[in-house]
Formats: structure tokens, C-alpha cells, sequence
């Protein structure tokens, strides 16, 4: 399932856009096939492999414009290797819950995307029913005590460990992060998988880290 909507995004032929923590590289491919200058960037190398080889399949298929490339990068998302205002995009699709300094890497999106771009981030908040992914619901009880559980009872230990794959990430700290930046304006918050009304949720808090679920942010760089 596609996290951002792309239709939204106001893509245009040749944007360059990093796609941070592509995984798989299913956001990369829609940009792609819209004509983007897409860099795929993930910290795991045989993700980014992967996401080659369906490219030239797609290529082959003829999905994506003529001319276009792929481009990968593996790295650091705390430490991006590119320059001040690089991006005309930058999209950060279920990455968040997965770096141990979220604050960081969220300031590192904003460094690289240029005077008016678009910063898209859409994050698994902890305290949301999903918040300790194959863990869940046991994560209510405790992070740690949830790895444990689950590597009882599945013989190994989940892909997204606490305190080493996933880290605890909120709906309050994002919304302050994107509220005090003085070189970004919050453009959309909202919880990405409840009707557009549901926005009056960000505004109660404790109630807004359980029923969220999903945080969507959107933030224009000034």
C-alpha cells in the first residue's frame, strides 16, 4: 500500500526527489513512473538491490518515461550525504520509527530540500495500536518485554526489534518538531488513515498517541 499521495504531491517531470528509508522502493517506482528524478536511499544494502532490478524490469515493461534512471544511495539517514536545498521533494514514508534520533532526521529532510519544496513524513506513532509493528499489541506492555514474548513464541526475534530496528516515536514531539521550525511551514497534519475530520484529534492530548495511529505531516521549506 502506497503511503503518500501522490496526486498531492504536485510531482512534476524531473523534480528530484529523495525517497528516504525506500525499503522495497514502492514510493521510488510511483515517482518514478510520474518521471521524477527519484534518489532511493536506505541503509540497507540489499534493499537497494532489489529496487535496481524491478526498475529495469519496469524499464523493460516500458512503466517508466524514456531516459529515465535509477539512482540509489545507501547511508545514514542521521548524516544525509547531500547538499543544503538538493531536493525539490523529500519523502520519509514509515522511516521515523526506525532511526534512534527521529528529531535528527527530521532536521536532516529540511536541510536538503530546497526554498519552497515539500517535506512529506508519514510515521507509526508508539502508543498506536500498531506502534510495535509484529509486536504489537504486546508493546503496551513494554518494548522489551514484547521482543521476548515474540521470540518465545516465534522461535527468533521480530525484524523490527525494540531498541534496535524500532524506537519510540510520538505524535506530540513530531507536532512540536513541525511547529517550531522557523525555516518550514506546517502545511498538513493529520492521521493518515482517518477521514480529514479526524484532524481535530491532534488537538487532544494522550487521546491523539492512541487513536492517531498514523502521523502524516507535510511541511513547505521557506
Amino acid at each position: 500500500m502506497l503511503t503518500v499521495d501522490f496526486d498531492r504531491l504536485g510531482l512534476q517531470p524531473g523534480d528530484r526527489v529523495l525517497d528516504l528509508g525506500c525499503g522495497a522502493g514502492r514510493h521510488a517506482f510511483e515517482m518514478y513512473r510520474r518521471g521524477a528524478d527519484v534518489i532511493a536511499f536506505d541503509q540497507d544494502g540489499d534493499e537497494l538491490a532489489g529496487v535496481l532490478e524491478l526498475f529495469a524490469a519496469m524499464k523493460e515493461a516500458g512503466e517508466v518515461p524514456e531516459g529515465a534512471e535509477a539512482d540509489i544511495k545507501e547511508g545514514d539517514a542521521l548524516a544525509l550525504p547531500f547538499a543544503d536545498g538538493e531536493f525539490d521533494r523529500v519523502v520519509a514514508a514509515e522511516i521515523l520509527e526506525h532511526v534512534p534520533a527521529d528529531i535528527q532526521a527530521l532536521d536532516e529532510l529540511v536541510r536538503v530540500t530546497r526554498p519552497g519544496g515539500l517535506v512529506v513524513v508519514a510515521y507509526t506513532n508508539w502508543l498506536s495500536p500498531w506502534g510495535g509493528h509484529e509486536t504489537s499489541p504486546w508493546h503496551y506492555l513494554g518494548g522489551y518485554p514484547a521482543a521476548e514474548r515474540y521470540g518465545r513464541r516465534y522461535g527468533h526475534l521480530p525484524k523490527n526489534r525494540y531498541g534496535a530496528g524500532l524506537f519510540p516515536v510520538s505524535v506530540a514531539a513530531g507536532l512540536r518538531w513541525a511547529r517550531s521550525r522557523p525555516d518550514a511551514e506546517l502545511v498538513d497534519a493529520r492521521p493518515r488513515y482517518l477521514p480529514p475530520s479526524a484532524r481535530a484529534l491532534l488537538r487532544v492530548p494522550g487521546l491523539r498517541e492512541v487513536a492517531t495511529w498514523n502521523l502524516w505531516l507535510v511541511l513547505r521549506r521557506r
